[in-house]
């Protein structure tokens, strides 16, 4: 994507990162809100980085479009989230390959299943459905997807 910056993320992003993840879900699933919910963001989004996380946001124009929230210890993605605005012009891609980056040997995450958009996006990325679950805060079906570097593969897909 042109004019695109991925970074590290910092305390000045929250707001715009708030405002596209609710912008992002609300397209998603319109019947939850998820305005309702930036407390909870919040309070993650503060315990996964003390936890260790890292944050990388995506900017195009000086405008905060996307972020991504990985932990490069276990590989866990908790969080990508790209602004409706961006979805299709290589800004969900650059994130992932920030998370690739970061934790280059297994990238693991839970997407809702009722989301086949994010479903087909983390296939088209190279990741499996390796299992099931349930969302604990939503009750929604989940699948667990996975990539793994494979043994002599000297970076990511």
């Amino acid at each position: 994507m042109a004019g695109m910056i991925l970074r590290a993320g910092a305390p000045a992003d929250r707001a715009a990162m708030a405002r596209l993840w609710v912008a992002s879900w609300a397209h998603t699933l319109p019947e939850i809100d998820f305005n309702a919910r930036l407390g909870w963001l919040e309070q993650h989004l503060d315990g996964l980085l003390a936890d260790g996380a890292h944050l990388l946001v995506a900017e195009r124009a000086g405008r905060v479009g996307g972020f991504v929230v990985i932990h490069p210890g276990t590989g866990y993605l908790d969080q990508l989230s790209v602004h409706p605005d961006f979805w299709g012009k290589g800004m969900a891609e650059a994130l992932m390959e920030g998370a690739r980056a970061l934790s280059p040997a297994r990238v693991a995450l839970d997407v809702n299943q009722e989301n086949p958009r994010a479903v087909r996006f983390y296939e088209k990325m190279g990741l499996k459905i390796v299992g099931e679950g349930e969302n604990p805060a939503s009750g929604r079906r989940t699948f667990r997807m996975e990539w793994r570097r494979a043994e002599g593969e000297t970076s990511p897909q």
